[in-house]
């Protein structure tokens, strides 16, 4: 059912040499350096990936969430935490593509899907994260402009981006009173917190967005009042079966690596290999990914049909995923023992980057009350 045809055999040996070129060899120094190789994303948005579900007549690559799936994947082997950017920046673009304006999309699209200029998707507040639809960052009216207060907290990419897509509450109406919001990244008022100090992800900045009568022109609306909620809700669709994606490719690397160890490894009078627990270890992580990956693919197709069950299976998905992604990367860490702590070998790394995807982009917990109410809701 889910054979990769020959286009897309093509476009997954694409990325893996690009990332084995200019992704992997770099990524534990720009880890341990926390340095965001912008660079390199504008490599990356030569190729197509910049836009990757993007309508074509902006330059966009005009592929579907199945292929992005696969992208996604072999970007992770290489780094985890490009990977969830390009992720990122791939969902604000898709939502100007989406619900922008023409003249919205010929403003931005262009310099976006080559990388060049860079998006960060501003939801979460310092006080509301799960509980998404009860944010504060207000939009209030004045004349031809609004007039934007508030903060937003765990950022990825702020103060590098060009552009900030921003939900902020134009009504008192709970869910229906969010509006989206194109903001640029010299608006006067703007400013973005210290870079945070993180777990993982340090290849990409994380700060706090911070908006003080921050002006912006009507025209900067996204979609119209009110829609906000439901566009970042749809736009967390995708980027759940994307950092599924980019947990499945950790993991996977994960794998690969504790084989190749295995293997050469000896212990007890002969490599580890003979040992079947150790077997039956790397068999049972096997398991999980494949099975991970057989749902997510299974996901995608869902999302790009537009089926009523799209929802429940990204969210499916996305649990599942990133539980087995982590899960075999620190499966992988035990099975080399100590070198599996050191940094060297990039285990240690992986850990760390796919912990925070069982948290953002919806917790795994929302994704078990989103199948969990339609279950007993229907």
């Amino acid at each position: 059912m889910f054979e990769l045809n020959e286009e897309q055999r093509e476009l997954v040996e694409a990325v893996r040499e690009f990332a084995a070129e200019k992704i992997a060899p770099h990524a534990l120094e720009w880890d341990e350096k926390q340095h965001f190789p912008v660079d390199v994303l504008a490599e990356a948005g030569e190729l197509g990936m910049g836009g990757i579900y993007v309508s074509e007549a902006y330059g966009g690559s005009g592929l579907s969430r199945s292929d992005a799936v696969l992208i996604f994947e072999e970007l992770s082997k290489a780094c985890p935490t490009i990977a969830a950017y390009i992720s990122i920046h791939n969902m604000v673009v898709w939502m100007i593509d989406s619900f922008g304006t023409e003249a919205q999309r010929a403003h931005w699209l262009p310099g976006m899907v080559a990388m060049q200029d860079l998006g960060s998707y501003c939801l979460t507040e310092p006080g509301t994260g799960s509980d998404a639809a009860a944010l504060t960052t207000s939009a209030v009216r004045d004349g031809d402009e609004y007039v934007l207060n508030g903060v937003k907290q765990f950022i990825s990419g702020a103060g590098s981006s060009a552009l900030y897509l921003v939900m902020a509450r134009t009504a008192d109406t709970g869910g229906r009173g969010i509006s989206a919001f194109l903001l640029p990244a010299d608006a006067p008022g703007l400013s973005f917190g210290a870079k945070e100090k993180k777990m993982g992800w340090n290849a990409q900045p994380t700060r706090q967005v911070i908006m003080q009568d921050v002006r912006i022109p009507v025209e900067n609306l996204l979609g119209a009042e009110g829609d906000g909620f439901t566009i970042a809700m749809r736009g967390l669709n995708g980027g759940r079966l994307n950092i599924g994606a980019c947990s499945i490719g950790g993991g996977q690397l994960a794998l690969e690596k504790s084989v190749a160890y295995l293997k050469e490894r000896e212990a007890f009078g002969g490599p580890l290999t003979r040992q079947e627990a150790l077997v039956f270890k790397l068999a049972d992580m096997d398991m999980e990914l494949e099975a991970a990956r057989t749902l997510l693919r299974r996901a995608a197709a869902a999302l790009d049909a537009q089926t009523s069950d799209a929802l429940r299976l990204c969210a499916m998905a996305k649990k599942v995923a990133t539980d087995a992604g982590f899960n075999a990367a620190n499966a992988a860490i035990q099975l080399h023992g100590g070198y599996g702590y050191l940094s060297e070998y990039g285990l240690e790394k992986i850990v760390r980057d796919l912990r925070v995807h069982q948290i953002l982009e919806g917790t795994n917990e929302i994704m078990q009350l989103i199948v969990g109410r339609g279950l007993v809701d229907s």
